[in-house]
């Protein structure tokens, strides 16, 4: 696993001043990029980590300290993952809550839940996600494969 944590603009995690998040993705956890600069945030492949908890701990607290930072600015969430397991579903949830609740007071999010109009188990999971989400425009993208 490889994160990028530039150091140069916009947000505080742990001392440290970053506007950018990047994980390469690798044969267990998605690709994940939170680029502050551009409010654009995505995540990308599959997710069955060993320990997801650990993968997504530094991809929470990212989007938490860069939550804390927006004003009005119009912020894009995509989230294209093909499979992920029950512990990565948990992480997720947590996270559209983060997003919903920061919807809820004012700011603008919308989250794209892009997935392969064959894949009946991604289109049903993000079914359930924007279920549970309140505040938070939850957009079911579906695109053909290639």
């Amino acid at each position: 696993m490889i994160i990028i944590l530039s150091s140069a603009l916009k947000l505080q995690l742990g001392g440290k001043k970053m506007d950018k998040l990047l994980i390469e993705k690798t044969e267990s956890s998605p690709y994940v990029c939170f680029d502050a600069g551009k409010n654009f945030l995505i995540i990308q492949g599959e997710s069955f980590p060993e320990n997801a908890a650990k993968f997504y701990t530094p991809v929470l607290d990212w989007l938490h300290a860069y939550l804390q930072t927006i004003k009005q600015e119009e912020v894009v969430v995509e989230f294209e993952i093909i499979y992920f397991n029950s512990s990565t579903s948990k992480i997720f949830m947590n996270f559209f809550q983060m997003l919903d609740e920061a919807v809820a007071t004012g700011k603008n999010i919308t989250l794209n839940w892009r997935c392969n109009e064959e894949n009946e188990t991604a289109i049903e999971c993000g079914e359930e996600f924007k279920e549970d989400i309140e505040y938070l425009p939850f957009n079911i993208v579906l695109f053909k494969g290639v």
